[in-house]
């Protein structure tokens, strides 16, 4: 679903402490477009910040602090498979990871930048290869 088709584009709420570092620091990102976003059906409830790369989305941050990513079926088998990110509920192309701590901080900056990072072009074998070195 493209931005546009979400709801009003406006800008997005304050999060609670940890989920907003994250959302703070990737909308210090290059070319990121943040907005509100919306409850399902409701584009006039906030349920947390969008952010989209151009036209596609990175992902967002909801209101409790879940973030929920499009990483595409490969990269999200590969995620879940090394124990980094959970499975979307409703659909095998999305993964989701919560913020709950600091250190869920320096994981949820990962697993954007990494989404980041594919959505710009990086072949999958670096991406994978990112995935196998990385320490949580």
């Amino acid at each position: 679903m493209t931005l546009e088709e979400k709801g009003p584009i406006v800008p997005p709420p304050v999060l609670i402490k940890f989920p907003q570092q994250v959302s703070k620091e990737i909308q210090s990102w290059e070319d990121i477009i943040s907005a509100t976003h919306w409850e399902i059906g409701d584009s006039t409830s906030a349920n947390g910040a969008d952010f989209y790369l151009g036209k596609a989305e990175l992902g967002h941050i909801h209101l409790t602090g879940e973030v929920h990513i499009p990483t595409g079926k490969p990269l999200a088998d590969l995620l879940i498979k090394a124990k980094f990110a959970q499975k979307f509920p409703y659909g095998n192309d999305w993964i989701i990871h919560p913020i709950n701590t600091k250190e869920d901080v320096l994981h949820a900056l990962w697993l954007f930048k990494l989404n980041y990072n594919r959505i710009k072009g990086e072949p999958f074998e670096k991406l994978s290869a990112a995935i196998n070195s990385y320490q949580k």
